[in-house]
């Protein structure tokens, strides 16, 4: 069963503070809820029950619903764009089930570990991403509860990208502080005596890729933010969701050639206004810009499912 994703659903990741918000979903969404937890399949030793399932359920709409009173009409589409497995298993992980962490940690470590060194290089990788099973397992404790990392993930995207998307901002926030770090002692240090290369301190990777990728970030964010809505929705959920042309015409009610023809319409439009802002605004040259994507398509943690919130 595929899931339609339009939220990144990272606030950890950026500082933010929990919402501990619930919205008790109206009785004749109950059905629906069932239904949901049917498809979900999920194994029996996590310990989710529909009870428990439904608490997560609720955590989710009141986080994406804090502003606003949505009709139970918005409620149901908006639980049809969840992935539900990914929730169950980061609940029943939240709430120390043995069983569910095993299988979290033999699906998503190998994946973690290789989008970390993408990220940071063998050595710092490693570490980001051992801190990150840290916040995950939940070792601090509050009013005798573990507070998990996984309390944060509400489902809007993949587990897979939520994660990525954390690890990609632990490396910049650790960027970030290393460099205020080298200004305090640079301002001390003798003059003469070189820093450190940056190349050494890598591991001999690019020191311009952070650079780069930081930069096709910021122009594709503010590019995809640019968008109509409902272009927006079109690409997430063919990009982020798998969607078919055909899947996408009867959501959306357009004809699966039309969905096709917008779809390629907003690929060049999109390339035309990045590769410019990164010529004329960034000041790179074509072989630069090249560079910027030789890097993404390597293993970019680019959480396209944020930058692809709507609100229709």
């Amino acid at each position: 069963m595929k899931h339609v994703s339009l939220s990144g659903g990272t606030r950890a990741a950026y500082g933010v503070p929990p919402v501990p918000t619930s919205r008790r979903l109206a009785p004749e969404l109950k059905p629906k809820l069932e239904e949901l937890f049917r498809c979900a399949e999920i194994p029996e030793g996590w310990e989710c029950s529909l009870d428990d399932f439904t608490s997560a359920v609720e955590q989710s709409v009141g986080s994406r619903f804090r502003d606003s009173q949505p009709s139970a009409r918005e409620v149901s589409a908006y639980l049809e764009t969840l992935h539900v497995q990914d929730l169950a298993l980061s609940h029943s992980c939240a709430a120390g089930n043995s069983n569910a962490w095993d299988f979290f940690v033999a699906r998503y470590r190998p994946e973690l570990y290789r989008a970390a060194r993408a990220i940071a290089g063998d050595s710092a990788g490693r570490e980001i991403a051992d801190s990150l099973y840290a916040e995950l397992f939940g070792l601090e404790m509050r009013d005798e509860r573990r507070r998990s990392l996984f309390n944060y993930f509400h489902g809007r995207s993949k587990l897979s990208t939520w994660l990525r998307a954390i690890l990609a901002q632990r490396h910049v926030d650790e960027i970030r502080r290393t460099r205020r770090t080298e200004s305090l002692d640079e301002a001390e240090c003798d003059a003469a005596d070189p820093p450190k290369s940056q190349p050494e301190m890598n591991g001999g990777m690019d020191p311009e890729r952070a650079r780069y990728l930081a930069l096709l970030q910021t122009v594709l964010t503010a590019a995809l933010g640019g968008l109509e809505p409902r272009d927006r929705l079109r690409l997430a959920y063919y990009y982020v969701d798998d969607l078919t042309l055909a899947q996408i015409g009867r959501l959306l009610g357009e004809h699966e050639a039309t969905v096709s023809r917008k779809l390629d319409r907003a690929r060049r439009d999109l390339r035309k206004q990045v590769e410019g802002e990164l010529r004329d605004k960034k000041r790179l040259s074509d072989a630069q810009v090249q560079l910027c994507y030789e890097y993404a398509r390597e293993e970019w943690p680019y959480d396209l499912s944020r930058a692809l919130t709507t609100k229709e």
